[in-house]
């Protein structure tokens, strides 16, 4: 607080609005955890969300490089201190913390700490999380003069540091409670949809299979007395097929793809295009444009949209050619995907919405806070455009 009320309630006001803009759990501990480390300008910052069995949950830290976090190892038991910040449920205030009777069990490849500040993070009464933050950055000078006679016991972290983490950790539990009850929420909605789908696959995928087995059975029987017979009901399975197949592929693209959690939105939509341009007579292009990670919720529906988007074009429109970009633009990212194709009147936007599946489109988009314009005109094509905030 040091840099004045101004400077410190507008850090203030940073970080609880960095907090809001998340939804997934882990991107909400990352933000709470590296705000907290700039708020208060520590070297080391973590935040540690228990398991039921005696260990944690989810362990994140700041400050900590990728390699010395491998050496470290293993996620820390509830022990020695962090037991203190959980069981205990009360603020640690220390100048040494290396020097506690309760600290133990620190990996050799850990950063040495002294200065200690840490903190319960409380949805009413339940501990629901455990920030810390280690080494105070100060001068040299002020180094020197450590004194554990001062008022902060030669402590680098002071009261007005520990009301500042007091006032963070009470909006971090308002934020990782809702990013909890968001992935709740979501994965209700999954297990809903996985349901939907089962029972659409079971209903379009079986009969058609079945139909395709008596159309089989019928040109089998046919081969010998009616050949010409036989070669339209041969006809018939190559339709029935390549309407299951059709079916199976509608329904497996709803799932969300492995390579989106591995490789990201952007290399993701990069190399699906870079399939469906091999694939079709349509040329099909791709370009990003300075987009960072979106959080997963938001990735996977503009992923869909752009599958949705590019299945319209490639399957319905007639299109030569398909163009896909992917950018930042002001505060939002923005898909955009555009044909050369037949197009349609937009005054029959409610049934070609129908027929498109742009009413689902708009509901992903909606879903995750985005908005969706669509332009087309008969013969001119169509140029769909979904952006959301972030990126």
């Amino acid at each position: 607080m040091s840099q004045g009320p101004r400077s410190g309630l507008y850090a203030v006001s940073s970080a609880l609005l960095a907090m809001s803009r998340h939804l997934e759990v882990r991107d909400v501990l990352k933000t709470i955890v590296a705000s907290a480390r700039e708020l208060l300008d520590a070297r080391y910052a973590a935040l540690g969300v228990p398991d039921d069995h005696g260990g944690f949950a989810q362990f994140v830290v700041d400050g900590v490089s990728d390699a010395q976090w491998k050496a470290i190892g293993p996620l820390p038991r509830q022990h020695g201190i962090l037991a203190a910040m959980l069981h205990e449920a009360r603020p640690e205030r220390l100048a040494d913390v290396s020097k506690d009777p309760r600290f133990e069990g620190w990996p050799a490849a850990h950063p040495d700490m002294s200065d200690f500040l840490g903190l319960p993070i409380r949805d009413g009464d339940e501990v629901i999380g455990a920030l810390f933050l280690a080494n105070k950055n100060r001068t040299k000078e002020k180094e020197n003069q450590k004194d554990p006679s001062e008022p902060d016991g030669g402590c680098g972290f002071t009261e007005d540091d520990q009301e500042l983490l007091t006032i963070l950790a009470q909006h971090a539990a308002i934020a990782l409670t809702n990013a909890r009850l968001y992935e709740r929420s979501r994965e209700l909605t999954i297990a809903e949809e996985r349901s939907r789908l089962a029972h659409e696959l079971h209903d379009a995928v079986s009969q058609k299979l079945f139909s395709l087995r008596l159309t089989a059975q019928a040109a089998a029987a046919l081969v010998d007395r009616d050949p010409a017979r036989a070669k339209g009901e041969l006809h018939q399975v190559a339709m029935l097929a390549a309407e299951a197949t059709e079916e199976l592929r509608a329904a497996v693209i709803e799932l969300r793809p492995a390579a989106l959690d591995e490789d990201g939105l952007v290399a993701t939509l990069r190399t699906q295009i870079q399939v469906l341009d091999r694939a079709h007579s349509a040329r099909v292009t791709f370009a990003g444009h300075g987009v960072r990670a979106l959080p997963a919720a938001q990735e996977e529906a503009v992923l869909r949209v752009a599958q949705e988007a590019l299945h319209n074009a490639l399957r319905h429109s007639g299109a030569g050619r398909v163009d896909v970009t992917l950018e930042k633009r002001g505060t939002g990212t923005v898909l955009r995907v555009s044909d050369d194709g037949s197009g349609f009147e937009p005054t029959a936007i409610r049934a070609a919405g129908r027929h498109l599946g742009l009413v689902s489109m708009r509901d992903r988009s909606s879903g995750v806070g985005g908005t969706l314009s669509v332009e087309s005109a008969p013969g001119k094509g169509t140029t769909i455009e979904m952006e959301v905030p972030g990126g």
